[in-house]
């Protein structure tokens, strides 16, 4: 049977594989596991409204109540739910995905994302629900039962103003600094850019406009392109680039080189060390690290736990072991001082916040690491499914990384938003990597379609 639930929520082509009966079947579940009160946010995408309504629907036809925050992060929605006090959160968002592409992801009363337990409730009752089995809904409630909707008016002047806040405590501004901002046609296009202008930077900013069409679309965190073109003809100081529902930031330095999670994490991290406000000398990441990150940091005297790929990994792990730092290579980054979740904003703050305090340019702080040669390729397959049961497949990943031995690594996984498996493999030399990484998709191709 299908899982609805991946790595982050429900997810798929918004109306055919992620429907307003879907949507609808979910309030009305987040009512029962989460309670009576809930904040809804969502992004840019033309379906978001349509989706929003068949959850409001659902919710209040529970006997839930809604509080609408409209278009703001989804690091926006975990905040909210704790200044309302709410029971929960919902986000409708696809993140980095195609506009045709939506989703469907949950937050707790304390604005962290749903343990896997809660999360496979959610999906038991989803799957009754679409396969039509019935329930013990006692009398449809009528009347006054029924809940209600209101819309939060400053909810997006609310998280500018925490994420500013973050900043000024350190006793810190960013006067004098020039950077560029690429939104990409989504939710930061209001937040991201204040948020910078009142802490005194110059900001240059880029895709803020959207008609529901265009959010991901050969811009922000996605393609850095745009960006990197801003940076040269603005001589910017460094440039940030965000996803579509913003919780998560790409930079790059005033030459135009990316610098990734693993690097913002890197700094921010040697940063917290050096201030004494790393929690146990520890971080987080996942399996998709480079090798240089853990190499970098454990010469630090910094210890990474890593987990599987997915920002709800590493908050699992960062409550486990009290920890403040962790994130992901694809930007997701999450300071649990600052907010429960992967924030996009806030990491950018926080990293222009460390190279303040520190006098260095971006460039010269992400010298912290040295990035091993990595090579990703991603192959649409027709049954990602098959990658755990596929003999020829485990033997070729066995004989590659007997190649590489202790001087690189191999990864092959599946997606958990999209048909796809990820190849990464790593090696000290570039060639290798791709010439192996080649090697295994050419197999992933060839055993699951």
């Amino acid at each position: 049977m299908k899982r609805y639930f991946g790595t982050d929520g429900v997810r798929g082509v918004a109306n055919t594989e992620l429907t307003c009966t879907m949507a609808f079947e979910l309030g009305r579940i987040a009512v029962e596991l989460l309670g009576p009160l809930l904040v809804i946010g969502r992004d840019t995408r033309k379906s978001g409204v349509m989706l929003e309504s068949a959850l409001v629907a659902g919710i209040t036809s529970a006997g839930g109540d809604v509080l609408l925050a409209d278009i703001v992060p989804t690091p926006a929605v975990a905040l909210l739910v704790r200044e309302f006090k709410a029971s929960g959160g919902v986000v409708i968002s696809a993140s980095h995905n195609a506009p045709e592409y939506n989703g469907i992801k949950f937050f707790d009363a304390e604005g962290f994302k749903l343990t896997s337990t809660l999360e496979n409730t959610f999906e038991e009752r989803l799957q009754a629900a679409v396969a039509g089995e019935p329930r013990d809904e006692g009398t449809p409630l009528t009347g006054a039962a029924i809940g209600s909707a209101s819309r939060i008016e400053d909810a997006a002047e609310r998280y500018i103003a925490h994420a500013v806040a973050t900043v000024q405590a350190q006793g810190l501004d960013f006067a004098g600094l020039k950077v560029a901002v690429d939104c990409g046609h989504g939710a930061a296009h209001a937040t991201t850019p204040e948020a910078l202008r009142r802490l005194g930077a110059a900001v240059t900013v880029i895709n803020t406009s959207f008609d529901g069409n265009d959010i991901n679309v050969g811009c922000g965190s996605t393609q850095l392109e745009p960006l990197r073109k801003l940076v040269a003809t603005t001589g910017a100081d460094m440039g940030i680039a965000h996803d579509g529902d913003a919780d998560r930031m790409l930079a790059l330095d005033a030459s135009g080189a990316e610098i990734d999670g693993d690097f913002i994490e890197a700094i921010c991290a040697k940063d917290l060390l050096e201030r004494g406000l790393l929690r146990h000398n520890t971080v987080v990441s996942t399996v998709m690290c480079n090798l240089g990150f853990t190499v970098a940091l454990q010469q630090l005297g910094i210890e990474v736990i890593q987990t599987a790929v997915g920002d709800s990994n590493v908050l699992a792990a960062l409550r486990a072991g009290g920890l403040n730092l962790g994130g992901e290579q694809s930007g997701h980054t999450i300071f649990l001082d600052h907010n429960s979740t992967g924030d996009g904003l806030v990491s950018a703050l926080q990293l222009l916040a460390a190279l303040r305090r520190s006098g260095k340019t971006l460039a010269e702080a992400a010298q912290v690491m040295t990035k091993y040669p990595q090579v990703l390729i991603n192959i649409n397959v027709a049954d990602k499914t098959g990658l755990a049961t596929s003999d020829t497949l485990h033997k070729a990943i066995d004989a590659a990384q007997a190649r590489l031995q202790d001087s690189g690594r191999v990864l092959v996984r599946a997606s958990g938003t999209e048909p796809l498996v990820r190849v990464m493999v790593e090696a000290a030399n570039e060639e290798l990597a791709q010439e192996l990484a080649t090697q295994l998709a050419q197999v992933v191709q060839q055993e699951l379609g």
